[in-house]
């Protein structure tokens, strides 16, 4: 599996089928779209990775590869008390707040990122932008 979005794919069979139609001069039509292209086209589309990737910090991935390695279940990666503090305090704080103004929205929609990211095994690191996979075990 690649690290490309869904978009990637699509952006991808755009720009090849603008080249189709319109060669770069702007004069006359470029070469087809094979039927072998196409289907090229949509198996990259099928295995591409979703567009909407959940995008965590990086020590919360850390904390999703470690609990994912000791085969830790979902519910005890998500309990507060088995957190490292650095985890914690991103789950419990709005961005940038340290003083003790709890936003519970935030928290569980912070909750929803890390359960999907453990869940889909991949996600993409805030302050990096780099995708992250969790490889299958063999």
């Amino acid at each position: 599996m690649s690290n490309e979005t869904k978009r990637d794919v699509f952006e991808d069979l755009v720009e090849e089928l603008a080249n189709a139609y319109i060669d770069l001069d702007g004069e006359g039509i470029g070469e087809d779209l094979t039927n072998e292209d196409k289907r090229a086209y949509l198996k990259d589309y099928d295995i591409a990775l979703p567009d909407d990737l959940p995008v965590i910090p990086k020590a919360v991935g850390e904390w999703i590869k470690e609990c994912k390695h000791r085969n830790v279940t979902l519910a005890d990666t998500l309990c507060m008390e088995m957190r490292p503090e650095n985890v914690r305090n991103w789950m419990a704080f709005k961005d940038g707040d340290i003083a003790n103004d709890f936003d519970r929205a935030g928290y569980l929609r912070k909750q929803d990122l890390m359960a999907t990211a453990w869940v889909l095994g991949v996600w993409r690191v805030e302050e990096t932008g780099e995708i992250v996979k969790l490889e299958a075990e063999k």
